[in-house]
């Protein structure tokens, strides 16, 4: 049986079950056996993590071709200004790789939203500012190194979403499970759909008896 599960990481736990001794892995929050994380959170990033018994789905939901829009509330250093989220929004070059375009605002801290354990560092003089971005992608520390790019360092990171799951109702280190959702067919390089065994008709082979290359049938696969 497919299972999925949203769980919300606390910070300072690693996204795998095993580690080093004297490292958080997710066995201490997930009690369930052979479900793997779709995607990932730094360490020390908070927030809702996907996982999954099925590796097709876990593949769906990490694919870059189907990424789900993910929310972040980010804490940063300082008070953006409008060009710092002009910036965000348009996208940013950031040496190795340039952002795609995004959402990105100031926001209100949540009232929902748990102190954390241990707290951020604060610079007594210099006041702090939460925000809301968006993305459909996910690079490695992408919005600690956006924030950072336009000036605002990130101090604290949570994400909230992804695409239609949430954190809601969830304290750190709780999960809950919620039903898998159908995967839609592959589509190949081609564009043409593949599920389950295609075979090539009469007709088409008629109208590609030109071709020197043989069709085959395809076996389909879910991604």
């Amino acid at each position: 049986m497919r299972r999925l599960i949203v769980l919300n990481k606390p910070y300072g736990v690693l996204c795998q079950f095993t580690g080093e001794p004297g490292q958080r892995t997710l066995a201490e929050c997930v009690p369930i056996p052979g479900v793997y994380a779709a995607g990932r959170l730094d360490a020390d990033s908070e927030g809702l993590l996907v996982l999954t018994n099925d590796g097709q789905l876990q593949k769906h939901i990490a694919d870059p071709r189907h990424k789900a829009p993910k929310t972040y509330l980010v804490q940063v250093e300082g008070v953006p200004d409008a060009a710092a989220l002009a910036a965000l929004q348009a996208g940013l070059d950031l040496g190795d790789f340039r952002t795609q375009p995004c959402q990105a605002r100031i926001c209100a801290e949540p009232a929902w939203l748990w102190p954390r354990n241990p707290p951020i560092r604060e610079r007594k003089h210099i006041p702090t500012t939460w925000m809301e971005i968006v993305l459909r992608e996910g690079k490695n520390r992408q919005v600690r190194r956006m924030t950072a790019k336009v000036g605002y360092p990130t101090l604290r990171l949570v994400r909230a979403q992804v695409g239609e799951w949430s954190l809601e109702g969830l304290q750190p280190g709780e999960w809950r499970e919620v039903e898998a959702p159908a995967l839609p067919p592959e589509t190949s390089p081609g564009g043409a759909r593949r599920h389950g065994r295609v075979q090539t008709s009469l007709s088409q082979n008629r109208h590609n008896a030109s071709l020197k290359s043989p069709r085959h049938f395809v076996r389909g696969k879910t991604p």
